[in-house]
């Protein structure tokens, strides 16, 4: 059994590297070569929350689950709150491959959904990018989106405006202007990404112009929602599973209410395999509903593993 560590993380997977391996394991969904089994997440009260995301990627070799959750006190004990592993095991066997600190490989790979989503569906000419949510993922979102359009500004809102200098400081390092603005603002945006916890909708459909793509990565439970059905009523919605989507993903509350049909939206998967077209015009809302699957945390897994063995810094166990 083969274990790298968190610590190994940052060395060894970049974004390119997290980006190609989402993009299989999409690809694969859509061909029906891979499948997530149930998430499981419970909550252990106080804020905490745990769970499980597993599935089987048959066109990859890769069985497994990710575990962990958030746990609020983690930061006054000096380690992040939001916690997980990954746990990689032979499809044919069942036996235990390997454990993967997956704290760096999530962020990585919610990242690398959304610049898929951006480099599939936004429009070619895409300038400017809205930036919905400044927390520590967001940073990540940011860098992502800059390798697969090239912006020329970036504006953005948070509830708590005390937070975005961090994130103009990754605008800054990429060379891009910033500038905090309303949301009221986000209809010059080309491209915009809502990476928010909320529980109510922040971003409106008035906020949003036509052509635009947004990639609606903070919704990943039932109760959340950073936009207001009538903008997922006006796209073209696109996402990494449909079962997700509809029950804890962004769609969750189109369809509750009928403004959405679940036959409607469909797997990104598919745009990469050439099964559909994608975006046809450019004055066509397209809206990426980014649930996070387990199949994901698999990919990147698969990824670290293959490059700590290669450069040697692979901790091999018997087990």
């Amino acid at each position: 059994m083969i274990i790298v560590p968190e610590s190994e993380i940052a060395g060894l997977v970049s974004a390119e590297d997290a980006f190609a391996a989402v993009e299989a394991t999409f690809a694969a969904m859509a061909r029906k070569d891979a499948y997530n089994f149930p998430v499981v997440r419970e909550a252990l009260g106080e804020g905490r929350q745990y769970g499980f995301k597993s599935g089987l990627d048959r066109a990859g070799g890769v069985m497994g689950l990710k575990s962990g959750g958030y746990f609020p006190g983690n930061a006054e004990r000096g380690i992040p709150n939001h916690q997980s592993t990954v746990f990689l095991f032979d499809p044919e066997s069942g036996r235990p491959t390997a454990m993967v600190g997956g704290n760096l490989l999530t962020a990585l790979r919610t990242a690398a959904a959304s610049a898929i989503s951006i480099d599939r569906l936004a429009r070619k000419d895409a300038k400017v990018l809205g930036m919905v949510g400044a927390g520590h993922q967001a940073q990540f979102q940011l860098r992502a989106a800059a390798k697969v359009r090239k912006f020329e500004k970036v504006v953005a809102w948070n509830l708590h405006p005390e937070m975005l200098p961090k994130l103009g400081a990754v605008a800054e390092e990429l060379g891009l202007p910033f500038e905090a603005v309303p949301l009221e603002r986000m209809v010059e945006a080309d491209v915009i990404i809502t990476i928010t916890s909320s529980p109510a909708a922040s971003l409106m459909s008035a906020h949003v112009s036509p052509g635009t793509h947004l990639a609606c990565m903070g919704t990943d439970t039932k109760g959340k929602q950073e936009v207001e059905p009538a903008l997922l009523a006006r796209a073209k919605v696109f996402t990494d599973e449909v079962a997700q989507s509809v029950t804890i993903g962004e769609a969750q509350h189109a369809v509750a209410n009928g403004s959405l049909a679940e036959g409607d939206i469909v797997e990104i998967g598919r745009v990469i395999n050439g099964d559909h077209p994608g975006r046809t015009s450019d004055d066509e809302i397209t809206l990426f509903d980014g649930t996070g699957v387990g199949l994901q945390d698999l990919a990147v897994a698969s990824a670290a593993v293959d490059l700590a063995v290669t450069r040697g810094v692979a901790v091999k166990v018997e087990f």
